[in-house]
C-alpha cells in the first residue's frame, strides 16, 4: 500500500505549502492559547475557590463571541482574513504581556481578571472567524474536509499539550511566567501572518456603517438555508447543555477528584486526546458523504458520556468517559463545520462561520455562567449531568431531521452566490 493511501486526505491537504505553513504556525499559537487559558482559569480558582467566580471568568472570556463574532465575520469578508488576523494577533501579544506583568508584580484582583478576560475574549472573537475561513482559501474543495479536520486535530492536539504544559509549570514558575511563555507562541504566528499572501482570502474593501447590513444578511442567509439552520440548532444544544463542563473543569479537578492544577491538565488533556483521535480519523476519511449521520450520532454519544462522567468521583473511570466525550464532541463540531463550509456561498462564508463560532464558543460561556451558579447550591455533578440529559431526550428529533437534509448538506455542488 502506498504512503498516499495510508495518509488519505491528510497527505493531500498538507501537500499545499501555504496551508502547511499556516497550519504549523497556527498550531504553535493555539498551544499558547491553551497555556494562557489554563493558567488564567487556574489562577481564578486559586484566588476565589468559588464555582460562581469560575463561571464568571469563563463567561467573561468566551461570551464576547456572542457580541462580536458576527461583526468579525462581516469585517473579515469585507477587508480580508489576513489583515484581521494580523491586528488581532498583535493585540493578544500585548494583552498576555500586561496580564503577566500584573500577576508578577502583585497588582491583580479577581475583578481585574474578569476585565482582562473580557478583553481577551473580544480579541479571540475577532480573530477566530478569519482563521477558520482561511482554510477554504488555502486548499482545493476536494481537500476541504481533510483540511478542516486537520485544523481540528491541531486544535485538540494543542488542547492536550497546552494544559499539560501549564499544569506542569505553574507549581514551579508561577502563573505570570507561564503567561509570558504563551506570549512567545503568539509572537511567532504574528510574524508568519505578516508575510503570508493568499488570494480569495476575503475582500479588499473598507470598514463602513454598511457592515451592519452585511451582518444581518449573513444571519438571514443562514436561517433561510434549512441545512445550515439545522446544524446551528445542533450546535446550540451542545453549547448550552454539554460543552459548559469544560469551563467548570477546575471545580471538578479540585472538589470532585481532589486534585490540583495537574488534575485540571489531566481532565482537559483527556478530552483533547479523544478529540485528536476523532480529528485524525475524519481527516483521513476525507469526504463529506455520511457526515450528517456522524454529527447526529455523535451528538447523542457525547451527551451520554457526560452523563456517565457526572456519576463518578474516580478519576481513572472518569478518564474513559472524558476520552469518549472528546471524540464525539469533536466529531459533532468538525462534521458540522465541514457541512456548513460545503454548503455556504463564498461571499458570506466568514459571516456564517462566525455564527458557528458564536454557538460553539459563545454559548458555552453562557452555559458555564448559569451552570456555575446552579452548581453552587445543587453541586457540579448534578448540574452537568442534568444538562447532558436534556440533549439525550431531544435526540430523536435530530435523527429524523438529519435524514431529510443529508443529501443537500453532503452534495458536492455548493451554492455559488448568496441570494440578494
Amino acid at each position: 500500500m502506498s504512503s498516499a493511501s495510508l495518509s488519505g486526505g491528510i497527505g493531500r491537504a498538507l501537500s499545499n505549502v501555504l496551508f502547511r505553513r499556516f497550519w504549523t504556525s497556527n498550531a504553535l499559537s493555539t498551544i499558547g492559547r491553551w497555556i494562557y487559558r489554563t493558567a488564567v482559569m487556574w489562577f481564578a480558582w486559586e484566588l476565589t475557590e468559588s464555582t460562581t467566580w469560575l463561571g464568571i471568568v469563563a463567561f467573561a472570556d468566551v461570551f464576547p463571541m456572542v457580541i462580536l463574532s458576527v461583526f468579525a465575520g462581516a469585517i473579515s469578508d469585507r477587508v480580508g482574513y489576513i489583515r484581521v488576523i494580523q491586528h488581532s494577533q498583535l493585540a493578544i501579544i500585548l494583552l498576555a504581556g500586561l496580564f503577566a506583568a500584573l500577576i508578577i508584580t502583585g497588582y491583580i484582583t479577581i475583578e481585574l481578571v474578569v476585565i482582562l478576560s473580557v478583553i481577551h475574549g473580544s480579541i479571540e472573537a475577532m480573530s477566530t472567524p478569519p482563521r477558520m475561513s482561511m482554510v477554504n482559501a488555502l486548499v482545493a474543495k476536494a481537500d476541504l474536509s481533510s483540511a478542516i479536520a486537520l485544523n481540528s486535530a491541531m486544535f485538540n492536539g494543542s488542547r492536550i499539550v497546552g494544559p499539560a504544559i501549564a499544569g506542569f509549570l505553574i507549581p514551579y514558575i508561577g502563573v505570570g511566567m507561564v503567561l509570558l511563555l504563551s506570549m512567545v507562541a503568539f509572537v511567532q504566528f504574528y510574524v508568519v501572518m505578516l508575510f503570508m499572501r493568499v488570494e480569495a482570502a476575503g475582500g479588499t474593501g473598507k470598514v463602513s456603517l454598511s457592515l451592519l447590513t452585511d451582518m444581518w444578511d449573513g444571519v438571514v442567509y443562514a436561517w433561510r438555508n434549512p441545512g445550515i439552520r439545522f446544524l446551528l440548532i445542533t450546535l446550540t444544544m451542545v453549547g448550552l447543555f454539554v460543552r459548559p463542563f469544560m469551563e467548570l473543569a477546575p471545580g471538578f479537578a479540585d472538589q470532585i477528584f481532589g486534585l490540583g492544577s495537574e488534575g485540571l491538565g489531566s481532565i482537559l488533556s483527556s478530552i483533547g486526546i479523544g478529540a485528536m483521535v476523532a480529528s485524525l480519523w475524519l481527516a483521513h476519511r476525507g469526504e463529506t458523504q455520511g457526515l450528517t449521520r456522524i454529527v447526529t450520532v455523535s451528538l447523542a454519544a457525547q451527551a451520554a458520556a457526560v452523563v456517565l462522567f457526572a456519576t463518578t468521583s474516580n478519576i481513572y473511570i472518569a478518564v474513559v468517559y472524558l476520552l469518549l466525550m472528546g471524540f464525539f464532541m469533536l466529531a459533532t463540531g468538525v462534521g458540522a463545520q465541514t457541512l456548513i463550509q460545503n454548503t455556504v456561498a463564498a461571499e458570506v462564508r466568514a459571516r456564517v462561520m462566525s455564527l458557528f463560532i458564536l454557538l460553539s464558543w459563545g454559548l458555552p460561556a453562557l452555559g458555564a455562567l448559569i451552570g456555575g451558579w446552579i452548581a453552587s447550591f445543587a453541586g457540579l455533578q448534578l448540574t452537568i449531568g442534568a444538562g447532558a440529559a436534556v440533549v439525550l431526550v431531544s435526540y430523536m428529533w435530530f435523527h429524523l431531521t438529519a435524514k431529510k437534509l443529508e443529501t443537500a448538506l453532503e452534495s458536492e455542488g455548493r451554492q455559488k452566490t448568496a441570494p440578494g
